[in-house]
C-alpha cells in the first residue's frame, strides 16, 4: 500500500474502486489521519475559460472545468455538485496544474434518486421508523423491501413483516445525495484555496451538421449555410462554456446506453442572426471546430449555430440516368469545396436541404441528400429528387453467347422529353469483365474501370435514342 506524508495512506475500498449509485452508504473508507473534512464544491464555472466542452458526433462529450475548492492540511471529504446524470465516472480526472501537491485517494459517485425504492435501497441494514396503515409505528433496523412490503427486525430481534406502511421516516437522510455527485477524499500538504482542474466524458450529448442551399434561377450559383445542431441531453446546462467540436470517428468500447431523461419538453433554441463563427483545425486524423465565443447549452435543448455562410459558390447542375440506382432521372447539383470558391474548409457528415424560388419569389423545398465527410478540394454531388418530364425505358434488345466465357449484348435506352425545352442527360453504363463496345450510336466517355457515360441532348417534346453493343470476357 502506499504510504503519503504524515501518515496518510491510501483508502480501502470495499468492492470496486469506484462505487456506482446504489452501493452501500454503510460501506466507509477509513483513513488514518484526522477526521475528513466536508467541502461542497458547486455552481457552475465561470466564463472565461473555465468550462470547456468538446463534443463527438458520436453522442458523448468531454467536460473540462476548473473550480477553487478550500482545503485543510491532511485528508478532506469534497463533494464535487453540479456534474452531468450522463457522467462516466470512471473517466474522471483531477489535477492540481499549480502545485500538484493534491493527491486524491478516493473517489465515489453518488447518485440517489428521490424514489421510495432508490432511498430505501441505501437504508438496507440501518435503522428506520414505519408508520402503518392504522397508524401504530414500528422502529428497527430494515432487512428488506419489496412493492409496498417492509421487513424490520426490533431491538428485541422480532423480525417483522409489514405489507402495506402509510410513511416511513428515514434518519440522517441528510448524507443522501439527490443529485449527481462526486465525492472524492482528498490528501492536501497545506490549508488554502486550491484551483483543481477536473476533467470528465459525459453520454447523452452530440452535434450533427446540417447545410441549406439556395439555388439560383439558372442553377449556376447557390448561396450555402452551414449550421452545427446540437442535442443536450446530458443532464446538466453549460453556462458559457467554450465550445470545441470534433468530426470524425473516434474509437470506442461498447458501453450500455444510458436513458434519456423522460417526460420533459425539449427546448430548441431559435436560430442565431448574428451567430459567432467557428475555426478549424486538424486534431490527429480527425477535425476540431472551435467557436470563436463562449455559448451556453441548456438542459434538454436543441441548439443551431452557425458554421459558416457563402454566397455565390458556382455550381453544375445535371440529369442523370443510372439503371443501376432506378427508373428515373436523377437532378444533381455539383460544385467542388475549395478556398477559392467555397465553403473552403473540411465540412462534416450530414444532411444537405435545397431550396430555390419560384416565379413570385418566394423559396421552395426542392429536395435533400446526406453528404459524408468531405476534405478540402473534394467534390460534392447532391441528388435533389427526379425530374418530373423526363422518361426512360432501357432494354436489352439482343444477347448472344459466344463462347464459354464470351458474351454479346445490345441495348437500346429511349429518352422522352415532355418539356418546352432541350434537355442536356447523362446516362450511366455499368460493364464487367473485360469489355469492349463493338458498336455505339452516340460518344461515351470511360469514367473508370467498369463505367460508360453517354452526354445527350433530348430534343423538347421529343425522344432521344441511345444504343450500344457490348461484348463481355470473363
Amino acid at each position: 500500500m502506499p504510504h503519503y506524508p504524515d501518515g496518510i495512506v491510501q483508502a480501502n475500498v470495499s468492492g470496486s474502486e469506484m462505487n456506482q449509485a446504489g452501493s452501500d452508504p454503510g460501506i466507509s473508507a477509513e483513513i488514518p489521519a484526522a477526521n475528513p473534512l466536508r467541502f461542497p464544491v458547486s455552481g457552475a464555472a465561470e466564463a472565461g475559460g473555465d468550462l470547456e466542452l468538446t463534443i463527438y458526433e458520436q453522442g458523448f462529450a468531454m467536460v473540462k472545468e476548473t473550480r477553487e475548492v478550500e482545503l485543510e492540511s491532511g485528508a478532506n471529504r469534497v463533494e464535487y455538485t453540479d456534474i452531468a446524470s450522463g457522467i462516466i465516472p470512471s473517466s474522471v480526472l483531477v489535477e492540481d496544474p499549480e502545485g500538484g501537491e493534491v493527491t486524491v485517494l478516493e473517489q465515489n459517485y453518488e447518485y440517489d434518486l428521490a424514489s421510495s425504492s432508490g432511498l430505501l435501497e441505501r437504508y438496507l441494514g440501518r435503522e428506520i421508523t414505519v408508520t402503518g396503515i392504522n397508524g401504530e409505528v414500528y422502529t428497527g433496523r430494515l432487512l428488506n423491501h419489496e412493492g409496498k412490503g417492509i421487513v424490520l427486525e426490533t431491538e428485541s430481534g422480532e423480525v417483522m413483516v409489514l405489507q402495506e406502511v402509510s410513511g416511513i421516516e428515514l434518519r440522517n437522510a441528510s448524507e443522501l445525495s439527490t443529485k449527481p455527485t462526486l465525492v472524492w477524499e482528498i490528501y492536501s500538504p497545506a490549508s488554502g484555496t486550491r484551483k483543481l482542474l477536473t476533467s470528465y466524458l459525459t453520454d447523452g450529448i452530440g452535434w450533427s451538421a446540417n447545410y441549406v442551399l439556395k439555388s439560383n434561377a439558372d442553377d449556376t450559383e447557390t448561396d450555402i449555410r452551414g449550421w452545427v445542431n446540437i442535442d443536450n441531453r446530458a443532464g446538466m446546462t453549460y453556462e458559457n462554456a467554450v465550445l470545441k467540436l470534433v468530426s470524425g470517428e473516434v474509437n470506442l468500447v461498447s458501453s450500455p446506453v444510458r436513458p434519456l431523461p423522460a417526460g420533459r419538453a425539449k427546448e430548441t433554441a431559435a436560430e442565431e442572426q448574428a451567430a459567432p463563427a467557428f475555426t478549424e483545425e486538424s486534431l490527429s486524423e480527425y477535425h476540431l471546430y472551435t467557436l470563436d465565443s463562449p455559448t451556453t447549452l441548456k438542459n434538454n435543448q436543441e441548439k443551431q449555430i452557425s458554421l459558416f455562410s457563402i454566397d455565390s459558390v458556382p455550381v453544375k447542375k445535371e440529369l442523370i440516368y443510372d439503371s443501376a440506382l432506378g427508373e428515373r432521372v436523377r437532378i444533381s447539383l455539383t460544385f467542388e469545396n475549395s478556398k477559392e470558391t467555397g465553403p473552403g474548409m473540411p465540412l462534416p457528415a450530414g444532411v444537405v436541404r435545397v431550396y430555390k424560388a419560384d416565379s413570385a419569389g418566394e423559396l421552395r423545398f426542392l429536395g435533400e441528400d446526406g453528404i459524408g465527410h468531405t476534405p478540402l478540394g473534394e467534390e460534392l454531388k447532391i441528388t435533389v429528387g427526379s425530374a418530373f418530364d423526363l422518361a426512360v425505358t432501357r432494354t436489352r434488345t439482343d444477347y448472344r453467347r459466344i463462347s464459354d466465357n464470351v458474351e454479346r449484348v445490345s441495348y437500346e435506352i429511349e429518352i422522352n422529353n415532355s418539356k418546352s425545352e432541350p434537355q442536356d442527360v447523362t446516362v450511366v453504363e455499368h460493364l464487367y469483365g473485360e469489355w469492349k463496345i463493338l458498336e455505339n450510336s452516340d460518344e461515351y466517355e470511360k469514367t473508370d474501370a467498369f463505367t460508360i457515360e453517354f452526354r445527350v441532348t433530348v430534343p423538347a417534346n421529343g425522344t432521344k435514342t441511345i444504343t450500344y453493343t457490348a461484348e463481355n470476357r470473363f
